[in-house]
């Protein structure tokens, strides 16, 4: 007997040009920059500068921008449901999805790694800063290249490695999820009830304990939030367990009243609602922006420490030359992650397609 696909049935912007998801997009390009500005924020006398006559932006950017890597927890999951739609899913299937989507974040990773231990080199000459990571041993950069070094304890060599870790991990249980439900009658169902428990699990538990953020199950709340949202504009009766899960998510948060999951969940929510919703493409900036968003994260820290550097060098102190300082790093960030995307992600991702 045939196992049930989650694909059946599909609506049928998947298979059309609608389905690059603008509003996905979107979502990316707003997170991305958020998470810029929360690190500019976050770092050196350039923060600190700008501190003393914006105190308050400071102070929100620094507790706030950073909760914007919900959003891209919720699009992972999104995305893992899309990429995991398959009636039978073997071994092979398995190790080839695996393979793809570590290399897909870790060829890019591993240039961004050796572009941040060059920049951290520079920056100490010119700043003493704790933030300013130290010259790495080989054991810490590998722990990097494997996305071990935050389960292994050490420390990252440029800031937001600990979320490409995490989003390997998650994307692994979801692809373990997804084997375990190609090996059962109805696969489907097998999927979103794990999910489903799983999710719970985090959101009542894991989520809760700090000692937990090293590891998937911390986050796999908003990820099955993701899932369930796209699979349930696959099938109409699917709805039901999109909703089962928001329900959990509000329970859990009576419990816990936790920011970030409700940002999760208004993100959920949306993809939700907007499942039937149907625009070519997002505006061309937006879209720019989305499509440079995994690049800017994996650059802007290397912009921001050599920026910091050259602060302190110069012995600035003033706000205005903070400030001035601090948007000239974010329109730095954003043209290196172009460059990158086009010369190093870009050309790696053609690569991997090839290979896997």
């Amino acid at each position: 007997m045939r196992n049930s696909s989650l694909s059946e049935n599909s609506s049928p912007a998947e298979n059309s040009s609608f389905a690059r998801f603008p509003i996905i997009d979107a979502f990316k390009a707003i997170a991305s920059q958020l998470i810029v500005l929360h690190h500019l924020a976050a770092y050196g006398p350039v923060s600190d500068a700008v501190q003393r006559a914006a105190p308050d932006m400071i102070s929100w950017l620094y507790d706030y921008a950073r909760m914007a890597v919900q959003v891209f927890f919720v699009i992972g999951g999104y995305l893992a449901a899309r990429s995991m739609q398959t009636s039978s899913a073997g071994m092979a299937w398995f190790t080839a999805n695996l393979v793809n989507r570590y290399l897909r974040l870790v060829v890019p990773f591993f240039f961004a790694l050796v572009l941040a231990v060059v920049c951290a080199l520079a920056a100490r000459q010119l700043l003493a800063d704790d933030f300013i990571p130290d010259v790495p041993e080989l054991s810490q950069f590998l722990s990097h290249v494997f996305l071990l070094h935050g389960v292994l304890d050490f420390d990252s060599l440029t800031a937001g490695a600990w979320f490409i870790a995490v989003d390997f991990q998650l994307f692994l249980m979801m692809l373990g999820i997804a084997w375990l439900g190609g090996k059962s009658v109805d696969s489907a169902k097998v999927m979103i009830v794990v999910v489903t428990l799983m999710a719970t699990a985090s959101l009542f538990w894991f989520n809760r304990d700090s000692g937990y953020d090293d590891w998937a199950l911390y986050f796999f709340g908003a990820y099955g939030l993701g899932a369930m949202a796209y699979w349930a504009g696959l099938r109409e009766h699917l709805a039901a367990w999109f909703w089962l899960n928001a329900a959990i998510t509000l329970t859990a948060l009576v419990a816990d009243f936790r920011l970030r999951i409700v940002i999760a969940l208004g993100v959920a929510l949306i993809l939700f609602f907007t499942r039937n919703v149907r625009i070519k493409k997002a505006p061309g900036f937006v879209h720019y922006l989305g499509t440079i968003s995994y690049a800017l994260f994996l650059v802007h820290f290397s912009v921001v420490m050599l920026a910091n550097a050259v602060f302190g060098w110069l012995k600035l102190s003033s706000s205005l030359a903070g400030l001035s300082f601090m948007m000239f790093s974010w329109l730095a960030s954003l043209a290196l992650a172009d460059i990158f995307y086009r010369k190093v992600e870009k050309p790696a991702i053609a690569a991997i397609k090839l290979r896997v």
